[in-house]
């Protein structure tokens, strides 16, 4: 079959590309931005690419496709998606030829939440890993112990990133009503997407989509702390339920005792700071429980798991000052990894460098959360290219440790005059930033 990929550069439809390919499909795809490392992934596949979204690749790389899938930053008015509708070609959208084609039949291990998605998939896939289950996965980012997003194995299990955004335009369900996962981890629910959702109501009713395709014979793992959660499980719940956290069954201290109705059981040593991370690897543990990987294996696999690109990151050091990337962009992600940075580096001045980068964040919706999100940082930097709201005002909270710049060169020179030795400067976006990281460490060279 040959399949072509209409958004082919994004994590999610870039592993599809990889697991279709892997399968022994044809592929061939384009995208707006083709740009490394996803296109030198994909080159290196043997995948056909084509920037941009003109409709004469019909004609071109993706002649004789037997389906187009589409993934969801593609609109309508783009003008190879208007020729397929008008040609009546066959197109579906990336979730549902994922289960129709791969997860059909085996036991998904689904991973959702507004937080801790890819690094929570990541250490469930390596626990697995670890244990000799040889899982299939598809994760939103790149763990370091794969060093790729997405594989196809013989495996009867598989593990994914359960993204609640919505599918397609022409499927505005939450990607993971898609999955049926046999073991489902809720990790947290907070208000975001502010463009498809119009309140925390909408995003709780797509989770409780999610709950109901569980089986009565499956399990899911229940962040106890999160009051939308537990509303999501009030309005009807068919499976078995773990709960971890404070005050449940499952949860753990400071040193990483984990406690099963307050009897420790078991020590997780994690090479990754923050209790959001603790709750993720507990989260982890109870899931991989239940395709039956006991406790003190999960917590030795654990012990050696190095981590996901672009969560608080290392990209370098010099002249001893350290430079971090890491993904956080809603509110509640960025207080989470600035307090894990705090914990491990004391004292040390910390940088908090962001970009208001997703569709929320551009919106403004979060705006009034930013400041007390970034206290924990001694200095604030802002790009505020693009937005359509005063960034500046909007950090006044923070008086004058906080500088607003609309000028990604002018920020990086900033930067590098201003930090000193023994500083560590945290980078924040959900995107490429412009490559502040690489620019910024040669100029502080």
């Amino acid at each position: 079959m040959h399949l072509h990929i209409l958004g082919i550069c994004g994590t999610f439809m870039g592993g599809i590309a990889a697991i279709a390919k892997a399968a022994g499909h044809t592929v061939t795809g384009c995208d707006a931005n083709v740009y490394p490392p996803m296109s030198t992934q994909l080159d290196a596949l043997g995948i056909g690419l084509v920037e941009g979204w003109e409709a004469d690749q019909l004609d071109g790389v993706a002649r004789g496709a037997d389906v187009f899938v589409v993934g969801n930053a593609v609109t309508r008015g783009k003008p190879v998606m208007e020729a397929i509708l008008n040609r009546g070609l066959a197109y579906t959208s990336g979730p549902q030829w994922l289960f129709e084609n791969v997860l059909q039949g085996r036991w998904v291990l689904a991973v959702a939440g507004t937080h801790g998605k890819t690094t929570t998939t990541a250490m469930l896939a390596f626990i697995l890993e670890r244990a000799g289950l040889a899982p299939g996965f598809l994760i939103g980012g790149v763990p370091v112990d794969f060093d790729f997003s997405a594989r196809l194995t013989a495996s009867n299990f598989f593990v994914i990133e359960a993204d609640e955004y919505d599918t397609a335009f022409f499927d505005k369900r939450s990607k993971f009503v898609h999955y049926r996962p046999r073991t489902a981890v809720l990790n947290n629910l907070e208000y975001d997407h502010a463009d498809i959702f119009a309140d925390l109501g909408a995003i709780e009713t797509q989770f409780h989509h999610l709950v109901r395709t569980v089986p009565g014979e499956g399990l899911l793992v229940v962040n106890g702390g999160e009051a939308s959660l537990q509303r999501v499980l009030d309005r009807g719940c068919w499976s078995s339920v773990e709960r971890f956290g404070a005050a449940t069954a499952w949860d753990l201290d400071a040193e990483g005792d984990i406690r099963h109705h307050g009897q420790v059981v078991g020590r997780l040593q994690l090479d990754l700071p923050g209790r959001h991370n603790q709750l993720n690897a507990l989260a982890a543990l109870l899931a991989a429980r239940h395709v039956g990987v006991p406790l003190a294996q999960g917590l030795e696999a654990l012990a050696g798991f190095g981590g996901v690109k672009r969560r608080l990151e290392k990209r370098g050091e010099v002249r001893g000052i350290t430079v971090y990337d890491d993904f956080a962009h809603h509110p509640t992600a960025i207080a989470a990894t600035l307090a894990a940075l705090r914990d491990r580096i004391g004292k040390a001045r910390l940088i908090a460098v962001l970009e208001p980068r997703s569709n929320t964040m551009k919106l403004g919706t979060m705006k009034a959360q930013l400041p007390e999100s970034l206290a924990a940082a001694d200095r604030v930097f802002c790009y505020a290219g693009g937005l359509g709201w005063d960034a500046a005002a909007a950090l006044t909270p923070l008086g004058d440790k906080a500088e607003t710049w609309q000028d990604l060169d002018g920020l990086v020179h900033r930067l590098a005059r201003s930090a000193q030795p023994g500083d560590h400067l945290l980078i924040m976006s959900n995107g490429g930033f412009g490559g502040i990281h690489d620019k910024l460490l040669r100029a502080l060279s």
